[in-house]
C-alpha cells in the first residue's frame, strides 16, 4: 500500500504543475499586471504607485523568460509563482496584501463549523430515507417520497436562504440571520440556520440518488439468495445491501471533501460567516486574482487527495479490489 501512494503523490505532481500552468495564464496573460493595479488602486492612482504595488506583489517582473540578465533568466512572474505553489508560500493578496496563507488558515475553521454538522446530518438522513423508501418500495410512501425528494431538489437554495432568513430569524427570532461567533454555544446559534438549509437543500438528491443505488442491490441474486434463506427485510437491508452499496457511497462521499473545506459559497456569502467560501466570493468580486488563484490550487490539492482517499476505501470495503 506504501507504495501505491507513492505513485499517487508522484501522478500528481505533473496534474498540479498544469493547474499552475493554466490558472497562471488566465489569470496573468489574458489580464496584464497594469490592469490589476489600476483596479485595485483605483483610477486615481499615480504611475508611482501603480509600479510600487506591482514590484511588493512580483507583477514587475517577466511571465516566462527575463531577457534583461538581471536576476537570471529565471527571474520571472511564472517560477515565481510556481516556487509558491510548491512551497505552499501563496503569496499575499491583491487586494489587502495580506499573506494568503494565514487568510486561508483562518477561514477553514469557519468553513468547517458549517459544512461537517451539514456533511454528517445530511448523509445520515438520506441513507435512512432512502433505505426507508427501498424497504416499502412501490408503496404508496415510496412514491410520495420520490415525489418529495424531486419537489425539495427542485427548489434553487437561494430560495431557503431567504425563507429561512425570514421565518427562523425575522419572523420566529429563534437564530441569528447574519453573523458569526466561534465562542462557545453561540456558535450553534450562529450555524443552526445555515445548516438546516444546507441539509434541506441537498436531501430530495441525495436521496434520489441513494435510494438508485439501493434499489439496484437488491435487486441482485445474493439478495434472492439470502431472503430464500429467511433473513429478514431489515437484516437484507443494514447487512447486504447497504454493506454492498458502500462503493457508490464511497464515491459520492469521498468526492465531496474538497466541498468540506473549502466552504459554500451562496450560504457562507448570505449569512456572513468568514470561511473559505466566503472569502473566495469576495476574491472574485474584488478582481483579486492572487487568492482566486490560490484557492484554485488548494481545491485541486483537496480534489486529488479525496481521489487517492477513495481509492482506498474503495479496498478497504470491497477484499476483491487490491492497490497495484
Amino acid at each position: 500500500m506504501a507504495s501505491y501512494i507513492l505513485r499517487r503523490i508522484l501522478y500528481m505532481v505533473p496534474i498540479l504543475f498544469g493547474v499552475m500552468v493554466i490558472t497562471f495564464v488566465v489569470f496573468n496573460v489574458v489580464t496584464r499586471p497594469e490592469e490589476m493595479a489600476r483596479r485595485m488602486l483605483g483610477p486615481r492612482a499615480s504611475q508611482q504607485q501603480v509600479e510600487e504595488w506591482k514590484k511588493q506583489r512580483g507583477y514587475d517582473k517577466p511571465l516566462f523568460l527575463n531577457l534583461k540578465g538581471e536576476g537570471g533568466f529565471l527571474d520571472t512572474q511564472f517560477v515565481l509563482a510556481v516556487r509558491q505553489m510548491a512551497t505552499f508560500d501563496l503569496g499575499v493578496s491583491d487586494a489587502t496584501g495580506e499573506p494568503i496563507s494565514q487568510m486561508i488558515r483562518r477561514g477553514i475553521l469557519p468553513s468547517l463549523c458549517l459544512t461537517l454538522p451539514a456533511f454528517a446530518l445530511g448523509l445520515f438522513l438520506s441513507v435512512s430515507i432512502a433505505l426507508l423508501l427501498v424497504f416499502v418500495r412501490e408503496s404508496l410512501i415510496d412514491r410520495w417520497g420520490v415525489v418529495l425528494s424531486v419537489a425539495v431538489m427542485s427548489v434553487p437554495i437561494i430560495v431557503y436562504v431567504i425563507f429561512g432568513q425570514w421565518l427562523a430569524a425575522s419572523w420566529l427570532n429563534y437564530f441569528p440571520a447574519f453573523g458569526f461567533n466561534p465562542e462557545g454555544f453561540s456558535t450553534v446559534r450562529f450555524i443552526a440556520l445555515p445548516v438546516a438549509i444546507m441539509v434541506l437543500s441537498g436531501l430530495g438528491s441525495d436521496v434520489r440518488l441513494y435510494r438508485a443505488i439501493f434499489l439496484e442491490e437488491i435487486k441482485a441474486d445474493y439478495i434472492r439468495t439470502a431472503q430464500a434463506k429467511g433473513a429478514s427485510g431489515t437484516r437484507v437491508l443494514f447487512t447486504h445491501v447497504l454493506k454492498n452499496g458502500l462503493i457508490s457511497l464511497i464515491t459520492l462521499v469521498v468526492s465531496s471533501l474538497p466541498f468540506l473545506i473549502m466552504g459554500t459559497l451562496v450560504i457562507e456569502n448570505f449569512f456572513g460567516v468568514p470561511g473559505l467560501g466566503n472569502m473566495a466570493v469576495k476574491a472574485i468580486t474584488t478582481s483579486d486574482f492572487a487568492l482566486v488563484r490560490a484557492n484554485v490550487y488548494f481545491g485541486s490539492i483537496l480534489f486529488l487527495v479525496g481521489l487517492l482517499i477513495t481509492d482506498l476505501c474503495y479496498a478497504a470495503a470491497d477484499p476483491r479490489i487490491r492497490l497495484r
